[in-house]
């Protein structure tokens, strides 16, 4: 594993190419020797003793403002002084007596897993007996993923500046409209699936304490190794999550996926994510608490994961392991895999003869972090396509 990521950041150091300060700092790693970041450790210092304003306002802020001087960025001290956080309710989904905490607007995730589970359910019947990971699985899935992007496409954005149709996207009158129109045996036509309302890498870690609080926590540079640039003096890196905004209607971002104007860019407004950080609830109690990188990737991939516990009871740590598969409707009856599982022999065969494009995306399909809560007992499930780990320290 050490080589293999001394190789992931050779490559990342060829990819910038020396257009940004990215080498300075990560290029003296080798694998086996000891990697400090004395910069950083001053920064995490400063705001667990100054709090948010040293972020902000502080010496902090002046280091980052001094490297957007530096190449030329728009970031000023006033943009950051001015910034406030906010706090959104999370997005609730109830199924199978259990309760889904996850991520609200300006993160697609939330809206997505409730259409995605909703229109599973009213398909219940295509899915009784069907094996996971079957063509046929396979297929379903596709069908529905596609109709949730095609309405992710246009009306999902910042909810400040777009007036987002929440309720009516994820009510049971649409989901069972949207559940439909799905095909269970061919593929439907990307032309015709159209959004369905009439006009009108990220990081992840899951928590669970002594006493039954949870966590989920998602968090992003975007690409690998966000922008390449490192705050001069304060030792982190600077993301490049304006990709998560449609630069234009209709043209694909980096994960291929497609916009409209409510996600278009305007100043102070909050770019569209995938992320979905997740907690679920039974009975009022923690018992599943989950979340993984994966940009375009992550709800489904979340979705996916919640299938194999839910309705295939697999152990957390299969669960997570499992093949995963991923449709976004553009590229056009494109199913996507990986290589930790690829999506090889008769199923595919049967998947190419319906008319399907499979394609091994060139990247692992996420990284899921995952708890389950059993009474007092914990399983642990860390995604073995990553190198996260999952433990239980006992207090």
């Amino acid at each position: 594993m050490a080589d293999q990521q001394f190789q992931y950041r050779e490559d990342a150091i060829g990819l910038f190419n020396g257009t940004t300060n990215f080498e300075d700092y990560f290029g003296s790693m080798r694998p086996g020797s000891t990697f400090r970041q004395p910069e950083l450790a001053e920064t995490l210092e400063r705001i667990a003793d100054k709090g948010p304003d040293d972020f902000y306002k502080g010496k902090t802020a002046d280091l980052l403002v001094a490297q957007m001087q530096r190449d030329d960025g728009l970031i000023t001290k006033e943009d950051l002084a001015d910034y406030r956080v906010k706090w959104r309710e999370p997005m609730r989904v109830d199924w199978q007596g259990n309760s889904l905490y996850t991520a609200p607007l300006p993160s697609s995730g939330g809206i997505a897993l409730a259409q995605l589970i909703g229109m599973k359910e009213q398909r219940a019947a295509d899915f009784k007996g069907v094996e996971l990971n079957s063509a046929r699985y396979i297929h379903l899935l596709a069908e529905i993923e596609k109709r949730v992007f095609a309405d992710r496409a246009d009306y999902l954005g910042d909810p400040d500046y777009s007036d987002v149709p929440v309720a009516k996207l994820t009510s049971p009158e649409y989901l069972k409209q949207r559940a439909a129109e799905i095909n269970p045996t061919a593929i439907s036509e990307t032309e015709k699936v159209r959004p369905g309302l009439e006009s009108t890498q990220t990081t992840h870690f899951s928590i669970v304490d002594a006493d039954g609080n949870a966590v989920s926590n998602t968090y992003t540079l975007n690409l690998d190794y966000g922008s390449g640039v490192v705050v001069k003096g304060a030792g982190f890196l600077l993301n490049d999550e304006m990709d998560d905004f449609s630069a234009k209607p209709g043209v694909a971002n980096a994960f291929g996926v497609v916009g409209s104007d409510a996600n278009a860019i305007e100043p102070g407004k909050r770019m569209l994510s995938s992320m979905s950080p997740s907690i679920v609830t039974r009975d009022g109690k923690v018992s599943l608490v989950l979340g993984t990188p994966g940009g375009s990737r992550i709800f489904t991939s979340i979705f996916q994961v919640l299938n194999n516990v839910y309705d295939f009871d697999m152990p957390l740590e299969k669960a997570v392991a499992a093949q995963r598969v991923h449709h976004q409707l553009l590229p056009k009856d494109t199913i996507y895999y990986d290589a930790h599982a690829p999506l090889t022999g008769e199923v595919a065969d049967e998947l190419k003869a319906m008319g399907y494009t499979l394609e091994d995306q060139g990247w692992l399909m996420g990284d899921i972090q995952a708890i389950r809560v059993d009474g007092t007992r914990l399983q642990t499930g860390s995604d073995p396509r990553g190198r996260g780990v999952g433990m239980v320290v006992k207090p």
